[in-house]
């Protein structure tokens, strides 16, 4: 990345601009490797809410997120809702040498060619999607966020409570 778009990315990201709620489309396609090699695609992840949180290692505002995206985690464990990292534009190496410091119980995924991150059409890191159960764009962030907490975790919640119940499919 050029020295411009670095810092492009890193003044964007400094402050959240807000939820933008979105009509529903469905998600674009997601193809990204986890630490260890294996493929993942939001088909993974079918059935349940996902928070899909563009970042990087070396963003400010990503690192300071972390911690309130892994409380959410723990918050809602039991719940279907899968939050999902997506490292843009690093190496392994780099995504191993955070993590070592910083422990994480949701899944972190690879995008070293920034192919995904292109395809989101993510101009500024972090920046955060919260897709339906049928893996529909509900809600888009730009900059941080307490996830744990305020109008992220009432997004979280609302997007969780429009999940079809046993009770509805059956009617």
């Amino acid at each position: 990345m050029t020295g411009l778009a670095v810092g492009l990315l890193w003044i964007a990201g400094t402050s959240a601009a807000g939820f933008e709620t979105r009509a529903g489309l469905p998600a674009p396609e997601l193809k990204a490797h986890d630490l260890t090699g294996a493929p993942k695609t939001l088909a993974d992840y079918r059935g349940k809410v996902v928070l899909l949180n563009f970042w990087a290692t070396w963003c400010p505002p990503c690192q300071r997120e972390m911690p309130s995206l892994e409380r959410l985690r723990m918050k809602m464990a039991g719940r279907p809702l899968a939050i999902v990292a997506i490292s843009s534009a690093e190496t392994p190496e780099e995504v191993s040498a955070y993590l070592s410091k910083m422990k994480l119980g949701f899944p972190v995924l690879l995008d070293a060619d920034s192919s995904n991150t292109r395809r989101w059409k993510v101009f500024a890191l972090p920046t955060t999607f919260v897709l339906d159960a049928e893996g529909r764009v509900r809600h888009v962030l730009t900059g941080p966020a307490e996830w744990d907490e305020g109008e992220a975790l009432a997004v979280v919640e609302s997007t969780l409570a429009a999940l079809p119940t046993p009770a509805k499919i059956g009617k």
